[in-house]
């Protein structure tokens, strides 16, 4: 979350009129995240999210990111649901900016997860993959492999001001993902960023799956390496495989991964550690003059995307070949 766009008093009281959740008390901007500008809003009817769709967040993807939200709530994910206004209609324009409003969930993000919160996120993750199966509406991803070349084009010129070597590091390893990339895994809707300040949690127990404008339909294991990359390494970005074995005995628990799925996850690591790695760059190198925002560091990834090529077999993640701890 962040504040690219600001909001007038009155521009949202006006906006706020034609919804029933009450007279707005107060608002406040939130900096955390790089893509949406997002508020955090108090009514006479309680709190509620406001966001405001930037750039990055195609128009006509909204309805996707809105109606999968509705539908993962009707299957049992905790997750955020739109607010239709006073006419039934979830999304508005406010400041220039198609807008929504999304109920506010109790929780805060874990800043150092432990085994427990790996393991509750495993286990949403794969009810999520689960419950999305019948929904209906498609999106592709447009960050997956054949997204990255352009993302390095646009950084490659000043990737070595970031760090030495940083430009060959990338262009090698893009050539071996796209030369390797594999293409017939099971395929549903994924969350595609579900790092730990998109998950909430009251204590140890998860209370909500927020943030989906990144879903789309993707190979479903490529939503577990993300989860490896964001939640089972330390500050120092040693790689934890005490959190991956609880994370994917989780996930397994609730949906196998099949034995392509198995043999592909080291791979499929590296292609979500590249991708982050590449957004971030992008950000750090672009940010728009007087955001309220926090470019996030892109050379976490490179340390991760190292670890991932040594990586052999699903053994080093905590499973063994049949899905089962080792």
């Amino acid at each position: 979350m962040a504040v690219y766009t600001d909001v007038t008093a009155e521009d949202l009281a006006e906006f706020l009129s034609h919804y029933a959740i009450g007279d707005l008390l107060s608002y406040k901007g939130i900096a955390e995240g790089v893509e949406n500008s997002n508020y955090l809003l108090h009514t006479s009817a309680g709190y509620y999210f406001l966001t405001l769709y930037e750039k990055r967040v195609a128009v006509k993807d909204l309805p996707f990111f809105l109606g999968l939200m509705a539908h993962l709530a009707e299957h049992g994910i905790s997750c955020p649901q739109p607010v239709v206004n006073k006419n039934g209609i979830a999304l508005g324009t406010l400041a220039g900016r198609p807008a929504a409003i999304i109920d506010f969930l109790e929780g805060v993000w874990p800043r150092r997860p432990n085994a427990a919160h790996c393991a509750a996120v495993g286990q949403v993750l794969a009810k999520m993959h689960l419950a999305g199966a019948d929904f209906s509406m498609k999106r592709p991803n447009a960050l997956s492999v054949s997204g990255w070349r352009p993302l390095f084009v646009s950084a490659e010129a000043r990737a070595d001001s970031v760090q030495h070597g940083l430009r060959d590091l990338l262009s090698a390893e893009l050539d071996h993902l796209e030369k390797s990339w594999p293409t017939s895994l099971p395929q549903g809707v994924i969350h595609a960023d579900a790092f730990p300040d998109n998950v909430l949690f009251l204590g140890d127990k998860l209370s909500g799956l927020i943030d989906f404008y990144f879903a789309c339909n993707d190979a479903l294991a490529y939503d577990v390496a993300i989860c490896l990359n964001a939640w089972c390494f330390e500050i120092d970005h040693s790689f934890n495989v005490t959190k991956a074995r609880a994370f994917l005995n989780a996930y397994t628990r609730e949906r196998k991964l099949s034995a392509a799925e198995q043999e592909a996850l080291p791979l499929l690591a590296r292609g979500a550690a590249i991708r982050f790695l590449l957004t971030r760059l992008v950000d750090w190198l672009n940010v728009p003059p007087g955001a309220l925002v926090r470019p996030k560091d892109p050379l976490e990834y490179v340390r991760k995307l190292r670890f991932h090529q040594g990586v052999k077999s699903i053994k080093d993640y905590g499973l063994d070949q049949s899905g089962h701890a080792t």
